[in-house]
């Protein structure tokens, strides 16, 4: 196969730009010739990560509400990697603020990159043990509710109607994977 060249970078403008989010137009000529202008979100500068918390044969999963489905949508804790932290002590902090457990033991299962034509930012996904309990302030504006599901029954989650998100579903099966192969 053929080694790809990178399409050239003409322009970049700022087109739109929100508390949360600056989007680009961005002027692009490729290696054949063609042109074309993209839109996309300004690169990030900070991961993320998502944790798949288990505790005495348990998944925890919480249910917060997601504005962009205007619903409250089950899934794993996450949230950023804060400036200074690297991911294993913002996957710790995340999960102490929206479960209340620390971690013994994190495992990073991958590193996942979300709709990237769009986005450059990438979410590690980890699984936790050894599960304690601590509980740090977070800035969820309410309180998560926690709902525990048998790790035994963990791909039934494919069926529920209020899991639905990508990265959730991608760290379900990632999660399947490590407990299947480590004999979980």
């Amino acid at each position: 196969m053929a080694e790809l060249q990178k399409p050239k970078i003409i322009r970049i403008e700022t087109v739109a730009q929100s508390r949360l989010f600056t989007v680009q137009s961005v002027a692009l000529k490729f290696s054949n010739g063609a042109e074309r202008v993209y839109e996309r979100m300004r690169p990030a500068t900070r991961e993320s990560v998502l944790i798949v918390p288990v505790v005495n044969n348990e998944l925890i999963l919480i249910r917060e509400y997601a504005a962009g489905v205007d619903s409250y949508e089950l899934g794993f804790p996450k949230g950023a990697v804060d400036p200074g932290e690297d991911m294993l002590t913002a996957a710790n902090r995340e999960l102490k603020e929206e479960i209340g457990f620390g971690a013994r033991t994190l495992t990073p299962l991958r590193r996942v990159t979300m709709s990237p034509s769009y986005f450059s930012g990438q979410m590690n996904i980890l699984l936790a043990e050894g599960l304690y309990p601590e509980k740090l302030e977070g800035d969820e504006p309410e309180p998560l509710v926690q709902e525990r599901w048998p790790v035994s029954k963990m791909m039934d989650l494919l069926t529920h109607p209020d899991f639905n998100e990508a990265r959730n579903i991608t760290a379900l099966f990632l999660a399947q994977q490590f407990l299947q192969r480590t004999g979980h």
